[in-house]
């Protein structure tokens, strides 16, 4: 971080404390003053800083009433702590009546905020606090779908333990386990294949899990492990890709001579 980033962030911060101790003094903020901590907050750097909040009902993005003023901070401002790591501002966010539920102008929850910036201890917070992990962003990412693309295995354990759906896809029309499988992410294949999630799902592109992690890997051990565990599970060693393309040609094709021997047994010749 940068001297020129660091006195705005410890000012943004400073606002959120100072709303704290409103709150904790006994009311909650409402009109101009409320609307402004939001605007200083929404100030913060970084890809992951979100945008005024919006609050939801049920899994179709049907807006409740209105939360007020003060309130809709609270929800901002949960999801800016999410962000950030502030394990102690979160936890006071929530008591304060903040929702877990609301999200910023891309879609993301706080959950969602926390699971893009690895913010282990605040996601498992939010997710006891009955955080959605099924709720998607704007780009079609759910904290389930993406701490399982980003090899975050003890958020994808508390998913499965509150409610992950094993169906749930992404913008691509692949499961957590085709998201794991591309990046190699040889110990969450294992969990999600172990909690059902279908090994044979074809996404947008045409491939499962297995054409996944032959061709969109780099024929190292880990994604040896990855196609034979899938092999193990089950998965269809013949399934072809839309051009008529089998696993075992695309194995040969890049020289993964065990991936090859492999896909052969699997097939029985």
């Amino acid at each position: 971080m940068t001297r020129s980033q660091t006195r705005p962030r410890r000012q943004a911060l400073a606002e959120i404390l100072g709303l704290m101790g409103l709150l904790v003094a006994g009311g909650l903020l409402a009109g101009q003053g409320g609307q402004t901590l939001a605007r200083s907050v929404g100030g913060l750097g970084g890809a992951s800083a979100p945008m005024p909040s919006r609050p939801w009902h049920g899994s179709n993005h049907t807006p409740l009433p209105s939360r007020g003023d003060g309130m809709a901070a609270l929800d901002h401002n949960l999801i800016t702590a999410a962000s950030i790591g502030d394990l102690d501002l979160v936890n006071r966010l929530l008591k304060a009546g903040a929702s877990a539920q609301a999200t910023d102008e891309r879609g993301r929850t706080a959950l969602l905020a926390a699971v893009y910036n690895r913010r282990g201890d605040v996601m498992r917070v939010l997710i006891q606090a009955g955080a959605d992990v099924n709720r998607k962003d704007d780009e079609g990412n759910s904290p389930f779908l993406l701490a399982a693309a980003t090899n975050q295995i003890d958020v994808v354990r508390l998913a499965l333990s509150h409610g992950a759906d094993l169906n749930s896809t992404d913008r691509y029309d692949g499961t957590a386990l085709i998201a794991a499988s591309q990046h190699g992410n040889v110990e969450i294949v294992k969990l999600l294949i172990s909690a059902g999630v279908p090994v044979d799902r074809v996404n947008q592109l045409g491939w499962t899990a297995l054409l996944e992690a032959i061709i969109l890997g780099d024929g190292s051990s880990r994604y040896e492990d990855i196609v034979q565990a899938l092999l193990d599970a089950g998965a269809d060693a013949n399934l072809a890709d839309r051009e008529g393309v089998t696993p075992s040609r695309h194995a040969r094709e890049r020289g993964y001579k065990t991936m090859v021997r492999m896909l052969m047994r699997a097939r029985g010749h």
